[in-house]
């Protein structure tokens, strides 16, 4: 795969990610702007109005139709949350050009103009997006944000990080709430999109056999020149980590078969380098079948259902889940504690080491399979203060030395113990 990043505008950013591993073209438009308590219900519901029409395709039905004149093509968008930014994603796969019969049509010039419409030009009515849609679009989000309870490992981990985020952005759910809907309509919500077009970072992603005009399609684009250049308003991720000073535990309790239990940690990073040997860290801790927290919590000692970890490299974050049987809270919290406190002793061997690289590099090497893995990673990678690519990433992992990993163990405390229990 052949990775090329131009700048479109100032703040507009295309990325051409060059394959023929794929009989199809991949194209992604994200729009990232800062996670805030006032704009991130309308930025949900953005993310799910854009959906409903376009100047020329006024219905769902409509974009339906003209996808299935595209060889089928599909369309989808969602809503993500990266570090302290909120990004809406739109998605638009088709055929790519050399697979079409006598090759009358140009395929990627026609899915561009119709993803860039969908993002850059609703379906306005009198100013305004129209009632129905905002209505409609209110209900679905507000069971999205309501249903979160449904499951409960992932509500959790959500309860985990807005208690050790409270008052501040990354501890917001990216769906947003319930109460602020009320005050939504299709007028305000239409002025919050226009000033959210005006100054987001904007990124356009194409994966596939791309031509050499690719660049200048977009440029010539009728929704691209109508775009301003921006200082666009997002936030790139800094090298600094909440340190508690005590663990703070919260119990919760709602109807529950199983106990949900996570463990919030801190890493203290002194640089960029660092979180390459954070991520090997938490492999071995918990972020594969072989890992000290699979092995030791759930199949030796059996006082969880479930056992693993998770990085967050945005936040310099690991957080650990378990589902237990509400009695074992004690024992299975001491059990996970130990595993922590083995880290720091440089309790785990040079095979361990080498399966959590293995583990990492199979990954890395998906990007090259994949074609959303590869736009996911290098859309990663501009939302990072340090670009890299997947040979490069492959050579810093494999050079991580048991002596780094035992020092990132050293630099992690427990900041939030979190129980979920009936």
């Amino acid at each position: 795969m052949q990775y090329k990043e131009k700048e479109i505008k100032k703040g507009i950013e295309f990325h051409e990610l060059n394959t023929n591993k794929f009989k199809t073209n991949l194209v992604a438009v994200f729009l990232t702007t800062e996670l805030t308590r006032e704009n991130v219900t309308k930025n949900a519901l953005i993310s799910t109005i854009l959906r409903r029409g376009s100047k020329n395709m006024p219905s769902q039905e409509e974009i339906s139709k003209q996808l299935e004149e595209m060889y089928g093509a599909s369309f989808d968008c969602g809503l993500d949350k990266i570090g302290d930014n909120q990004v809406l994603k739109f998605y638009m796969e088709t055929i790519n050009d050399d697979f079409i019969p006598q090759q009358k049509e140009k395929m990627l010039k026609t899915t561009l103009e119709k993803i860039l419409e969908i993002v850059f030009n609703p379906y306005i009515e009198n100013g305004e997006f129209k009632k129905e849609y905002v209505e409609q679009e209110k209900n679905t989000i507000k069971q999205r944000i309501e249903g979160k309870i449904d499951n409960k490992a992932r509500y959790a981990l959500n309860r985990c990080i807005e208690e050790m985020y409270k008052d501040e952005p990354y501890g917001l759910y990216k769906f947003g709430y319930v109460e602020d809907l009320d005050a939504i309509d299709g007028k305000n919500l239409y002025e919050y999109y226009q000033e959210l077009i005006k100054n987001c970072k904007i990124d356009i992603l194409v994966s596939g056999i791309l031509p050499d005009d690719i660049e200048e399609i977009i440029k010539e684009n009728e929704n691209i020149k109508n775009l301003q250049e921006r200082e666009p308003k997002y936030v790139m991720p800094k090298l600094t980590t909440k340190n508690a000073e005590k663990e703070n535990v919260v119990t919760e309790s709602m109807e529950v078969t199983q106990g949900k239990l996570v463990l919030g940690l801190d890493i203290k990073l002194e640089d960029d380098k660092q979180k390459y040997d954070a991520l090997l860290y938490n492999s071995i801790l918990g972020g594969t079948p072989n890992s000290k927290m699979f092995q030791n919590v759930r199949e030796k000692a059996h006082l969880a259902y479930a056992a693993s970890s998770s990085y967050i490299r945005q936040k310099s974050n690991i957080f650990i889940n378990c589902g237990i049987e509400i009695s074992n809270y004690e024992k299975a919290l001491e059990i996970v504690k130990k595993q922590i406190e083995d880290m720091k002793k440089g309790d785990f061997t040079e095979e361990d080491i080498e399966n959590a690289k293995k583990g990492i590099i199979s990954t890395i090497d998906l990007i090259d399979d994949e074609q959303d893995t590869g736009i996911t990673y290098y859309f990663g990678q501009e939302l990072s203060n340090n670009k890299i690519s997947p040979e490069e990433y492959k050579e810093i992992v494999q050079k991580v030395q048991k002596d780094d990993i035992v020092k990132i163990a050293n630099s992690v405390s427990i900041n939030t113990i979190y129980f979920l229990k009936d």
